[in-house]
């Protein structure tokens, strides 16, 4: 076979297989559409209810002090470190 009649083979070869995967791929869509009208309309989804529990603001001591002093610290030594080499 010539070069020429490989390469043609070859495309033909490739537009086959991606139009084949495109079908493949949309028919696959349609059907999980479909699916899933078919389990909505038989089988919904029941909501159950919830009671929401009543909640005040939160205060402001809440807050976790250690934590913003190791940030702090953390902070200043980064700040120590980078304006001494200045």
């Amino acid at each position: 076979m010539a070069p020429a009649e490989l390469m043609t083979e070859g495309l033909y070869l490739m537009l086959l297989g991606m139009g084949f995967v495109f079908v493949f791929l949309t028919l696959l869509v349609y059907a999980t559409e479909l699916m899933s009208i078919i389990v909505q309309k038989y089988f919904p989804e029941k909501l159950i209810p919830t009671k929401l529990a009543k909640t005040g603001p939160v205060p402001a001591e809440t807050e976790d002090t250690q934590l913003i002093a190791v940030i702090s610290a953390a902070i200043q030594q980064y700040r120590k470190k980078h304006t001494d080499r200045d």
